[in-house]
């Protein structure tokens, strides 16, 4: 079976002000999502599976999903603030507004994921190479392989200057991932890069490998991430704002268990939508993509 490509499109857009994973970018009005979709299909990806909410299924429909569908198999889940709660949780949670995190997104789609799959975030780029390494690993191990995989980036090849990003800066060792730790805040001072850690202001080199939440995973790893989320929300269901991320969970993944995470590397450039200021900038990378022959000016012709 091929594997499938894993979606998460149900992010509120707080920083961007808008449902920025329809914004359109391409030509032909496509959202980054088509192109990340595109380029899964040409590196051996067999399905698509996006992770939205449900008060954006009529818009993404119209959108996005129905051209898509029209060119391979593609499906979509729902990720809602009460998904996989029961009915204590969901009281104890009534006032939050923010989703649980992009465990929480995985988790939605477990019944769809039947093959090994790839997580990628809706609103970044990645870069062609990155889907050809993950669509080779991933056909060639089974559903109950230990062997997951990840493609991380060096830091300043996936910084904005627009605002600050959230990134898992990465340890490895012999070509596999040690550990992840989440720096939710790394940003520009000049031509310095910084992060707001632990409350200390740290300067970074910029050459770390950093996680931009393009991971690979066997259906092996389900279970544990089911356990995990369990004992996140355990402790975190009265919170507002604290979510369970995949980074964190991966990096425990592999410190707890039998599993071993494959950690590829790309030299590629992200780009993403994370401020509204980045969608320009996003318009004429494509248009380079476009004009370098990488893609069609209409990209589903």
């Amino acid at each position: 079976m091929k594997p499938i490509l894993l979606v998460m499109a149900a992010g509120m857009g707080s920083r961007y002000g808008g449902v920025k994973q329809i914004d359109g970018v391409g030509l032909d009005n496509e959202a980054l999502l088509d192109y990340s979709t595109y380029d899964a299909l040409k590196s051996g990806f067999g399905k698509v599976v996006f992770i939205i909410r449900k008060d954006i299924e009529k818009d993404f429909r119209s959108r996005i999903f129905d051209r898509i569908a029209e060119h391979c198999d593609a499906t979509y889940v729902f990720q809602e603030l009460t998904t996989l709660l029961d009915e204590k949780q969901i009281a104890l949670s009534k006032d939050r507004k923010k989703p649980w995190g992009t465990i929480h997104a995985v988790l939605s789609a477990k019944e769809e994921l039947n093959a090994p799959f790839c997580v990628i975030n809706s609103d970044d780029y990645y870069g062609r190479e990155a889907y050809e390494i993950m669509g080779k690993h991933l056909g060639s191990v089974s559903n109950d392989s230990l062997e997951q995989a990840m493609v991380g980036y060096v830091l300043k090849n996936t910084t904005s200057r627009s605002g600050s990003v959230s990134r898992a800066i990465c340890s490895v060792k012999d070509g596999y991932l040690e550990s992840m730790r989440e720096n939710k805040k790394i940003y520009h001072e000049g031509d310095a890069i910084y992060s707001d850690i632990d409350g200390e202001k740290r300067l970074l080199t910029g050459d770390e490998w950093v996680s931009m939440n393009y991971f690979g995973y066997t259906p092996y790893a389900l279970d544990f991430f089911s356990d995990y989320f369990d004992r996140f929300i355990a402790d975190a269901v009265t919170t507002e704002k604290e979510e369970c991320y995949l980074p964190e969970a991966s990096s425990e993944l592999v410190h707890t268990t039998d599993a071993k995470m494959r950690f590829y590397t790309t030299n590629e450039r992200w780009f993403g939508m994370t401020y509204q200021e980045d969608r320009d900038q996003v318009k004429k990378e494509i248009m380079e993509k476009i004009r370098e022959g990488i893609y069609q000016e209409k990209l589903w012709s």
